[in-house]
C-alpha cells in the first residue's frame, strides 16, 4: 500500500550482502528490504548507492609513503578502514612485548610462518565480511603479493588497489618525524629490504590499478585520492 511504502522509505535503511544467485563468484552486492522490493516490481525506486558491487580497495605502499592518510580519506567518504597491521599490535599486547620495530619484525614473521604469507589478509577476512554487511571497505596496508591474490581470488571485480609512492628520501624523512614509532633512516631502510626480499611486497604495488605519487603536500595527496575516489565509482 502507499502507506506501507512511506513507512518503508521514512525507515532507516539497512544494508545487507547477499550473492547474486547464491553464487560465491558473482561481486556482493547491496539491497535493503526496500531495494530488493525494487528490483522485483514492488516498489518503483532502488535508494541511491543500492543495487550496486560493493567495494573493497587496498591501499599497498612502502612504510612511509602516505598510506594510512590515504586510507583516512577514504574512511571519510563512507568506507569502513581495516588496518591489517592492528594484527600485529594485538599479537604484540597477547605476548607482551614492547612495541618496537624489532619485535613488530618478528611478529609479521611469525605469523607468516603459522598461517602462510597470506597471513594478514585471511586473519583480516571476518573483519571484512563483517564490515561489508554494511559499507565499502578500504584496508590500510596489504603487504604480500599472496594476501593479494588471495583477496583477489575471493572478491573478484570488487577488488581493486591504490599504490602510494613516495621516494626513499621523501619517505625516510617523514619517518624520523613520525610521532609515535618514528624510525631513522637506518630503521627504514632495512624495514624496506626486509618487505621486499621476506614479505614478496613488490607485486601488488607493481599490479595497482591505481597509483598516487605522493611527493608534495597533504592537500595534493587528498587532491589525488578523491580522484582515485571518483574513478572507482
Amino acid at each position: 500500500s502507499a502507506l506501507r511504502d512511506q513507512r518503508l522509505m521514512a525507515s532507516k535503511c539497512r544494508a545487507i550482502i547477499y550473492q547474486a544467485g547464491g553464487r560465491a563468484d558473482r561481486p556482493p552486492v547491496r539491497l535493503c528490504g526496500r531495494c530488493a522490493g525494487a528490483a522485483s516490481g514492488r516498489y518503483s525506486e532502488i535508494h541511491p548507492g543500492h543495487g550496486r558491487a560493493m567495494k573493497i580497495v587496498a591501499i599497498v605502499g612502502m612504510v612511509g609513503a602516505g598510506k594510512t592518510t590515504t586510507a583516512a580519506v577514504f574512511e571519510r567518504s563512507g568506507f569502513t578502514r581495516i588496518r591489517f597491521g592492528d594484527i600485529t599490535e594485538e599479537e604484540l599486547g597477547k605476548r607482551g612485548l614492547q612495541q618496537n620495530e624489532e619485535s613488530e619484525r618478528h611478529i609479521r614473521e611469525q605469523l607468516r610462518k603459522e598461517h602462510g604469507m597470506a597471513a594478514y589478509a585471511r586473519l583480516n577476512l571476518p573483519r571484512i565480511d563483517r564490515s561489508l554487511e554494511s559499507s565499502d571497505v578500504v584496508v590500510d596496508g596489504l603487504y604480500s603479493w599472496e594476501e593479494y591474490i588471495l583477496l583477489k581470488d575471493r572478491y573478484g571485480e570488487s577488488f581493486s588497489t591504490v599504490a602510494v609512492w613516495a621516494s626513499h628520501p621523501t619517505r625516510y624523512a617523514r619517518l624520523a618525524n613520525r610521532a609515535g614509532r618514528p624510525l631513522t633512516p637506518e630503521e627504514a631502510a632495512s624495514r624496506d629490504r626486509a618487505e621486499i626480499e621476506n614479505s614478496n611486497k613488490g607485486g601488488p604495488i607493481a599490479m595497482a590499478d591505481f597509483t598516487i605519487i605522493n611527493e608534495s603536500s597533504l592537500p595534493e595527496l587528498e587532491k589525488e585520492t578523491e580522484r582515485v575516489m571518483s574513478a572507482l565509482t
